[in-house]
């Protein structure tokens, strides 16, 4: 029975387009004075010398525009007029006219002349007549109304989702769900096996999979299924990946919509939507509902909210905690949410029993993205002796989403360079892209300009070799790239921690290239800008956010719930912005004059470097090896080897 309701032909609303036009068509054709045989054509000249030779009989003047002509039997007769006899569509022959029809121009001279005919003794007849169509009189009328019904009507189907059919499709399903249902007749690929690194959070999210394929092991013991799990972490970690994996595991209806999806210009169509998704769940229960970026319809209630009215997305959080944990839910339904927002949602949404776990997808380790490396790897044509590790080590920082960039961008360069598998260096090439943005070779430095920059980014590379806490330095180059005239690259440490005199000797390296303008011309420029911002937000969280600052001590102004984002009040007084304004400044005065300090002692191997990346443009690790020698530090730390228990010390 289901198969032959199927096999019926459904409605189609164009079919009524079809026949509304066609009777509008119909009521314009036979509305009025019609006749349903096409009239031939003739002008004003002949048909006076057919009044004038007594060939006609009767003379129409349709709307004192158009003039019909019927024959008289004598007319009809003669050898001229043998065409206007042929059969009309209903297969009769014409002999009772009208026969001709032609425009009368001057409506007055036409008079005239029908006037001065009959004077002259001519036999005919003739008349003004005024032809409606009432019909299409009405339909023009109500034109206007009809017009704004279709366009209301069109503007509801777009807005409710399109189509004629399924969920949303008209105008009266616009507050159903719009979640895509994969179940077992939807081929899900992506499994845990696809999602490299992650450890910690596919082991969580692997145990809700497992509850809804073997239930018995959890509830024979008294345990309960999770109402929901949240996938924080930042933008390209892999949580929309995650939960692809878990539609494809789980072997359940997977629901997988975007906070989005909630959001209408009508009154209650987010509430509704809620809880048409929650009743298509709880029929297909055991099941998943993912909700992807839930900040869209989860921020906290009662914020940015000045105007004081009803607000909608309210309505629809409210309807979402209830149907989440509200009186009488019981059900195998799981809530599976992800966002990098969490601090913005409401805690009322956060709480047990509606959001159970809250797993962090962090960015990835050193490990994992040598995994991440290793799947988006497969599917490139790569050299046999590529390292992986080297590259993973190359990448701190990136996210998952980073990874398949660099690799998807050393295939373009390596196709760019018609080479027949991508290599190291288009890896590289890769990161530098990502990182730095396009090189601009060609772009119109001056003589004076370039010579500034090298100065500047040679500052930058002397100082970091120097400092012991300072990242190590990986290249330096005085090429455009982006919106930069130049750049240092630094492979920074994977730090779980960071402690002050760490910060202090980064600021202290930011603040390198402008003590080298300083040392050298005895001017400044504009080329800081970027490594002032960053020092200044350095210095900035060193004194009121970590606490690290004696002055103020251990107290921190930060507020990790984000209720201060919308405030007009600091949490603290002027007179402890005044100490934190200064504080700060102190710090990066000091930082700039130790940086002044280690080139002015430096200053020949400063103009050594300067030279060089002048002459070669880019420089490495080595370069600076034989210009600076080996970093202080790196030789003491070799005199001390820490191998477990015991500590051997090298004595020369």
């Amino acid at each position: 029975m289901k198969q032959d309701k199927e096999n019926k032909s459904k409605f189609n609303p164009y079919w009524v387009y079809g026949i509304i036009i066609t009777v509008l068509l119909a009521m314009s054709m036979f509305g009025g004075d019609n006749n349903w045989q096409a009239l031939n054509k003739t002008n004003i000249s002949d048909f006076e010398r057919f009044l004038n030779e007594g060939d006609i009989s009767e003379v129409k003047v349709i709307n004192q525009k158009l003039a019909r002509v019927s024959l008289n039997k004598n007319g009809l007769e003669k050898s001229i007029h043998q065409n206007v006899k042929s059969k009309n569509i209903l297969g009769q022959e014409n002999t009772s006219g009208p026969h001709y029809e032609f425009e009368v121009g001057n409506l007055e001279l036409f008079q005239r002349k029908l006037e001065e005919a009959q004077d002259k003794g001519i036999q005919f007849r003739y008349e003004f007549m005024t032809v409606e169509n009432r019909w299409m009189d009405v339909i023009l009328g109500f034109l206007p109304i009809i017009i704004i019904i279709g366009v209301w009507f069109f503007l509801m189907r777009r807005m409710s989702g399109g189509g004629a059919g399924g969920p949303g499709g008209q105008i009266f399903n616009i507050g159903k769900s719009k979640a895509k249902l994969f179940d077992q007749n939807t081929e899900v690929k992506t499994t845990f096996k696809d999602v490299a690194g992650l450890e910690g959070a596919k082991e969580e999210i692997q145990e809700i999979v497992d509850f809804l394929k073997n239930p018995k092991k959890y509830t024979i013991l008294g345990g309960k299924i999770p109402k929901g799990a949240l996938l924080v972490g930042s933008p390209g970690t892999g949580k929309t990946l995650l939960a692809k994996a878990v539609a494809g595991e789980a072997k359940v209806p997977f629901f997988s919509l975007s906070g989005s999806d909630f959001v209408e210009m009508f009154v209650g169509v987010g509430a509704s939507r809620v809880r048409d998704l929650f009743k298509q769940a709880k029929d297909k229960s055991p099941s998943i509902i993912f909700i992807d970026e839930i900040d869209a319809i989860g921020r906290a209630r009662g914020k940015s909210n000045f105007t004081g009215s009803n607000d909608e997305r309210e309505n629809t959080l409210n309807q979402l905690l209830t149907e989440m944990d509200g009186f009488g839910t019981d059900t195998n339904v799981i809530v599976v949410a992800a966002t990098n927002r969490a601090d913005v949602l409401d805690k009322a949404l956060m709480r047990a029993g509606r959001f159970d776990r809250q797993i962090y997808v962090d960015l990835p380790d050193l490990n994992e993205r040598q995994e991440i490396f290793k799947v988006h790897l497969k599917p490139l044509k790569t050299i046999k002796t590529l390292d992986v590790e080297f590259l993973a080590k190359q990448t701190p920082g990136f996210s998952g989403a980073d990874i398949a960039n660099v690799c998807n961008e050393a295939a373009l360069i390596a196709a760019r360079k018609n080479r027949k598998s991508v290599g190291k260096q288009d890896f590289l090439d890769a990161v530098d892209r990502i990182i730095g943005g396009l090189e601009k070779k060609n772009k119109i430095v001056t003589v004076e300009e370039k010579k500034t920059i090298a100065f500047h980014e040679a500052g930058h590379a002397l100082v970091s070799w120097l400092l012991e806490h300072a990242a190590p330095l990986v290249k330096v180059t005085i090429v455009p790239r982006g919106q930069s005239l130049g750049a240092a690259w630094y492979l920074p440490e994977e730090r779980m921690i960071v402690r002050t005199e760490q910060m202090l000797d980064e600021m202290c390296a930011a603040l390198g290239g402008r003590a080298a303008e300083k040392i050298i011309f005895n001017k400044i420029s504009t080329g800081a800008l970027s490594d002032l911002e960053k020092v200044t937000q350095q210095a900035r969280a060193m004194v009121s956010v970590y606490g690290l600052n004696d002055t103020l001590g251990n107290i921190t102004y930060y507020d990790s719930s984000g209720q201060m984002e919308n405030s007009f009040t600091k949490p603290y007084s002027e007179k402890t912005a005044q100490v934190i304004d200064k504080e700060i400044s102190d710090i990066i005065e000091f930082q700039y004059n130790r940086a002044c300090d280690i080139l002015k002692k430096n200053k020949s191997k400063l103009k050594q470097l300067a030279e060089r990346l002048l002459e070669k443009e880019v420089i490495f690790k080595d370069d600076l090896f034989n210009i600076l020698g080996e970093r202080p530090f790196e030789k003491k730390n070799k005199e001390i080897d820490l191998d477990g228990k015991d500590i051997k010390v090298a004595i020369n």
